[in-house]
């Protein structure tokens, strides 16, 4: 018979021995899961690679954007992008006080022509832009637009960062990632390499160089700075509300913070007498009678 010690060393031995194997199993399931969901393959470029994770300060859990850098981003929006692309979502309005001063977007507005009417004769008429105009579209329609760009549709940006996987990260990957294709990689002629996007082939050229646009605050314009800040206005423009959304859940957690305090403290003091309090029952002395 095996002593009480012995019994008691085996038991213990064998609660190690399923425990080590029910980690190996969670272990080896999840192993599999991330390799499923991340295999590497042969036509992984048909998916395009996975962008790189950039430093966006407004992807931290309290960031907010740079304002600054939002300025110069609509500046390389309009210099470089808008001659395809739309921004159908946002409107002059939308970027007072956030970029720029009411009388710069007025300036601004006005430099562009929109049609309006009818006027008194019923007659359409040509004026000056105004706040409450969206950005001018490059293109009239959709047909406009493909019969300019060999049949390819330059999607609107106006919430590009949301509409694509990685998002910002994917949208600064792209943009910076073109080069030429690698051995045994042919590219039909209207279409340039770039891994990042799916398929490899992409039909928009690469826009953004060293220099292609001056900032008026006399940052440097590399090609990498111009990809951030026009990436970081297109993250304002599909989320606008993100500053204040954040600010707003600090406040709750704060506001929240102080009543839960307050609530653990009038349980504690106000309601301790009560839960804690003793009920005896003396019965008389003469009962039985």
């Amino acid at each position: 018979m095996f002593s009480r010690g012995v019994f008691t060393a085996f038991k213990q031995g064998h609660n190690v021995l399923l425990g080590a194997s029910v980690a190996t199993a969670l272990g080896s399931g999840a192993s599999l899961y991330y390799l499923n969901q991340n295999a590497a393959h042969a036509n992984m470029e048909a998916e395009g690679l996975h962008p790189a994770d950039h430093p966006f300060p407004q992807k931290k859990l309290l960031g907010t954007f740079d304002h600054a850098s939002i300025r110069r981003g609509f500046h390389v929006f309009k210099e470089v992008c808008a001659a395809c692309h739309s921004l159908d979502l946002i409107h002059w309005r939308n970027l007072v006080d956030v970029a720029f001063s009411e009388e710069e977007v007025r300036e601004m507005a006005a430099e562009h022509q929109y049609k309006d009417g009818p006027d008194d004769t019923g007659a359409m008429f040509e004026r000056p832009g105004k706040l409450t105009d969206p950005i001018p579209r490059p293109y009239a329609n959709e047909e406009e637009a493909r019969a300019a760009n060999a049949g390819a549709l330059p999607p609107d940006l106006s919430l590009i960062t949301k509409a694509r996987h990685g998002g910002v990260d994917y949208i600064y990957s792209l943009l910076t990632g073109y080069s030429d294709p690698p051995a045994g990689v042919e590219i039909r002629e209207g279409l340039n390499y770039n891994p990042y996007f799916p398929g490899g082939a992409i039909a928009m050229a690469q826009n953004i160089f060293d220099g292609v646009v001056e900032f008026e605050d006399g940052t440097p314009n590399t090609a990498s700075q111009i990809t951030k800040d026009v990436v970081t206005f297109l993250n304002w423009a599909a989320e606008p509300e993100l500053d204040d959304r954040k600010k707003i859940g600090v406040k709750a957690l704060l506001l929240f913070s102080t009543l839960t305090a307050l609530a653990l403290w009038s349980k504690r003091n106000r309601w301790q007498t009560l839960k804690t309090r003793k009920i005896v029952f003396n019965p008389p002395k003469n009962w039985k009678k």
